[in-house]
This record gives structure tokens, sequence and C-alpha cells, in this order.
């Protein structure tokens, strides 16, 4: 009777909490603490689901102040009040390691003695704050290398190189290099925030997707003349409307043919291709695919995974060198996301890299 008792009352609490009588033994558990540990909890000792030293002691603390008069060990995050611990701690649960922040509180007096364990997975916000973190670190080193040396091409300019046409000249250049490249680091890390402040929201307009990629290989002409590149196309005639944002469709596949120039030009062969996907299932119907292919030197599979991350580069030298600010794929990420599609890339070290996007040819839910 007392342990339905504890069962109603656990299953009334959001998060996920155990209970253990006074051997340490699980009388009671949540559907929260059976998602995270496993359906058979009751009857355990409970040091067999949580093995984790710190909350082993707390739990034995709370069960028997009197018996445990050390203080506890960190990471408790307060001193213990009214027999009720607060911590924090690394533990295993449904096969993951989670960051959790638990409270352990003894039973009602009308139970008897025990205690119970609230469990809080903060895995996902330390995620998050590890991510802010790093993008943070990387924006300021970005930043900081080409502020750097412009500012020590301006004190050279006003000192030794005041009257160097020739060193003006040169230095001018770089700081123009320099300033352009912040200026294009910018640019993307804005574009990045619009885009993701925009991805939970479904294009509303359509695009004409072959005279698209037509406009765009139009545009990027000189560069692709400029590398020498032999271009091959197929299914880019006649017109085929599916739902879309210009403006961010006309980006991906700039920036993805861009690549293809830039990194894939060694192999003088840029290859457009559309065409039509009758059942794709990661998307649950039909798609149109567009395929990008070069085969220049290629990228070790081994980069592959990480290769949307923003900064995330291969080589960083030679993206840096030409003009590259690490953020490209991310944004294409970002873009094939909102618009519910899905971006694949295979490559081979040596043999060039195919980079195909799927959009869905209708957006309605299915």
């Amino acid at each position: 009777m007392i342990g339905r008792k504890i069962e109603t009352f656990l299953e009334a609490v959001p998060l996920a909490m155990l209970a253990v009588d006074h051997h340490a033994r699980i009388i009671g558990a949540n559907a929260g603490a059976r998602a995270m540990f496993g359906e058979v909890l009751i009857g355990r000792p409970f040091v067999t689901v949580l093995r984790h030293p710190s909350v082993v002691e707390a739990v034995d603390w709370v069960i028997d102040p009197r018996s445990n008069p050390a203080p506890l060990p960190e990471p408790t995050l307060a001193t213990p009040v009214e027999g009720v611990v607060n911590l924090r701690a690394g533990i295993q649960a449904d096969g993951r390691n989670l960051v959790a922040e638990m409270t352990v509180s003894p039973l009602p007096p009308i139970v008897g003695r025990g205690a119970m364990i609230a469990i809080l997975d903060r895995s996902e916000a330390e995620e998050s704050e590890q991510v802010r973190r790093d993008f943070v670190a990387n924006v300021s080193h970005e930043l900081k290398t080409p502020l750097t040396a412009m500012l020590g091409f301006i004190e050279t300019l006003r000192g030794p190189a005041r009257n160097d046409a020739k060193a003006r000249d040169r230095f001018l250049d770089i700081m123009e290099r320099e300033a352009g490249r912040m200026n294009r680091l910018v640019s993307d890390l804005l574009s990045l925030s619009r885009v993701q402040s925009d991805e939970r929201r479904r294009p509303s307009s359509e695009v004409d997707l072959p005279m698209m990629l037509r406009g765009v290989l139009a545009t990027l002409g000189q560069a692709i003349d400029t590398a020498e590149m032999r271009v091959e196309t197929s299914g880019l005639g006649g017109t085929q409307r599916i739902p879309g944002d210009p403006d961010q469709l006309v980006q991906v596949f700039q920036n993805l043919i861009e690549n293809a120039v830039k990194y894939g030009g060694s192999g003088h062969y840029l290859g457009v291709t559309l065409y039509r996907v009758e059942y794709e299932p990661t998307l649950r119907g039909a798609a149109w695919a567009v395929e990008i292919a070069d085969k220049g030197d290629g990228i070790d599979e081994i980069h592959l995974p990480r290769l949307t991350e923003r900064f995330y580069r291969v080589d960083t030298h030679r993206s840096r060198e030409q003009g590259g600010t690490g953020l490209g794929l991310a944004i294409v990420k970002h873009i094939v996301n909102r618009h519910r599609g899905r971006l694949k890339i295979v490559s081979h070290k040596g043999r060039g890299s195919r980079f195909t996007v799927m959009l869905p040819e209708s957006l309605r839910r299915g």
C-alpha cells in the first residue's frame, strides 16, 4: 500500500525520481527514472543503478546523517539543510553520459526512513553552453588575427615605413585583404544568424530550380573560366518549381559551386546535375536532388562528419588563403534544414567530392 502511494506521488513529479528505503534499496521509480535507468528498478540496490560515489554517499547521509558526520565531498552544490543534499555529477543513464543536478531528500516520515532522489538532466544545457563558448572563442580568434596584422602594419607605416612608398603599397594591399576577410566573416556571421532565426519557419514562396541553377552558373562564370574548369550540366533545361526561399537557395548553390571551383579546381571539372528522386526515405516523399561534383584533391573521409560545423576547416591555411570564413557549409546546412531537405557529402582523397542537396517536391506534412 505504501509502495503504491510512493509510486503515485513520484509519477506526479515531472523530473526523474527514485525512492529508496533505509537499506538503500529502490522502492519507487517514476516514468522519467525508468526511461533513464530501465524498467526493472524496484527491489534493486540503489548502488547498482547510480554508481557515482558522491551520489551514493549523499543517499547514505540523508538516510542516516548521524552515521555519516563527515562533510559531503564535491560536487555538493550547497551545505545540506534539513537533511536535503543538492549535488551535481556526471552519471551514466540510458547508455549515455549525462551531466545531472540531483536533490536527495528524506522520505516523508509517514512512509518510513529512506530517501528520494530527484534527477535533472542538464546535458543539453551544458552542450549548448559549450557550443556558445566555442563559438565566441572561434569568432574572437578569427577577428583577432587580421586585426593584429593590421595594427602592426599601421604602426610600421607611421614609423619606419613612413616614407617608403614600396613598403607602403605592399602593406596597404595586405591590409585591404585582411579588412576584406573581416568583412566576409561579419557578413557570414550575420547571414548565419538570420538563417538560424528562420530555421523553424517553412518557406512560403516557390523557386524555379533549373532557372536558379543556370543563373548561379552565369554569375560565377568568370571564376569558373579563370580556374579553367570544364562544366558539365544535366537536367537544367526547362522549368521545375518547388517550395523554397529564392535568396537562401541561391546562397546554398553559390556557396557549393564556389567551393568546387576553389578546392576542386585542380581537376578542372565541375558537374552540376539536377534530377528527381521518386521517393527519398529521409524526406518521406518525392524530392529534387542537385548534385555538385568536382574531380579535385578530395577530402579525407575522417573530416566528412564535421564539415558543416561552424569554423571547421580541413586545411586552415589553404581555406584562409582562398578567402574562406569557415561558415559557408554551416550556412548551407541550416538553409537546407529550413527547407526540410538533406545535405549529403561524398568525397575520397585524390578523387574529388560530390555535394548533393535534396529538396522536397512538396512541403506538405508527412
